[in-house]
């Protein structure tokens, strides 16, 4: 059985049955308790599961993300919530330099079970220094996983897989979304890291995108249905490790390759999945792989330069049409 509820309550269950299941897992960061979080993912956490378990934290990202890796070294299973993850950048070293490499460096005496989760990428108007998508930081340093859902029945499914898993998991999840409603089981089931979601098959083009992008995706579609383009959608759901199984199959089905992200050009997410089909899929290629970004510019903050800014439903169609060697 399922039922329709928001990302946001997804996220809640997610964290609220893994409390329950384990006496390890415990919630830390900005406003998650009396506040019950930025976004009220946490809503009534701290009523349930009291002050030792659902942490308020100062507005100081190095220390509370040192204070969970700390946890996690000695046998916890922390959930660090930054309001936003440009403010992780704060804590970049905390989370590069010692939640990334401590099993390594240890021999694997000690591992790493924490996740460090909250919203990324634009919402609205909300500037330069909050708009930022950094995945593609993260998904370059080894020792990291990093996940990204599109809807509430994946983050809940992914949320838990990350807070059994014995890596530190970077979970990130777009502000927009929290709203976004979705079917969601109503019984026990997890969705293993690594595993991406063929969200509609199709035979002209693959196309493939993450987290919002997957909603811009889906208005694109109805345009380019109109026109008998069938364009088959992947969602790699986890960026690292990414399904490259899934996203090759894909390519040499369709021979062709359309990339959706948010984040900014040079040295996307994108160009790396785009390595990686020519590398391994070259010659399943019939046309070149073609990309849809932001815009290689800091954020702007007026709301019609913001729009501009970022990828577009014109924007894909416009690409797939490239793709499909049709005028643009």
């Amino acid at each position: 059985m399922t039922r329709e509820i928001p990302f946001r309550q997804a996220l809640r269950e997610a964290m609220v049955e893994e409390m329950e299941r384990d006496e390890r897992v415990f919630l830390m960061g900005e406003e998650v308790g009396a506040y019950q979080g930025a976004y009220k993912v946490s809503l009534g956490m701290q009523e349930r599961f009291g002050e030792r378990r659902v942490v308020d934290t100062p507005i100081a990202e190095t220390g509370f993300a040192g204070v969970g890796v700390g946890a996690a070294m000695v046998g916890l299973r922390p959930i660090i919530e930054f309001m936003t993850f440009n403010f992780s950048l704060v804590a970049f070293d905390q989370l590069v330099n010692n939640a990334a490499k401590l099993r390594l460096m240890s021999g694997g005496q000690f591992t790493l079970p924490i996740v460090f989760r909250g919203p990324g990428g634009a919402g609205h108007q909300l500037g330069a220094q909050h708009s930022q998508c950094t995945e593609s930081f993260y998904c370059h340093v080894p020792g990291l996983k990093v996940v990204m859902p599109s809807n509430p029945k994946d983050a809940k499914g992914l949320l838990k897989s990350a807070i059994r898993d014995d890596n530190p998991v970077i979970f990130i999840e777009s502000e927009v979304l929290y709203g976004v409603k979705g079917d969601v089981p109503e019984e026990e089931y997890t969705i293993p890291l690594g595993q991406a979601a063929i969200v509609r098959p199709g035979k002209d083009l693959t196309i493939i995108a993450w987290s919002k992008m997957q909603h811009l995706v889906a208005l694109a579609l109805a345009r380019l249905d109109q026109e008998g383009i069938d364009a088959e959608v992947i969602d790699p759901r986890t960026l690292r490790p990414l399904d490259e199984t899934a996203i090759l199959a894909s390519v040499r089905k369709t021979n062709r390759l359309l990339i959706v992200e948010e984040g900014w050009p040079t040295g996307g997410i994108g160009a790396q999945i785009a390595y990686l089909v020519q590398e391994k899929a070259f010659d399943s290629l019939d046309a070149p792989i073609a990309r849809v970004t932001s815009e290689d510019v800091p954020m702007p903050f007026a709301a019609d330069l913001e729009k501009a800014a970022l990828p577009s439903v014109e924007k894909v169609v416009a690409a797939a049409r490239r793709v499909l060697g049709r005028p643009a």
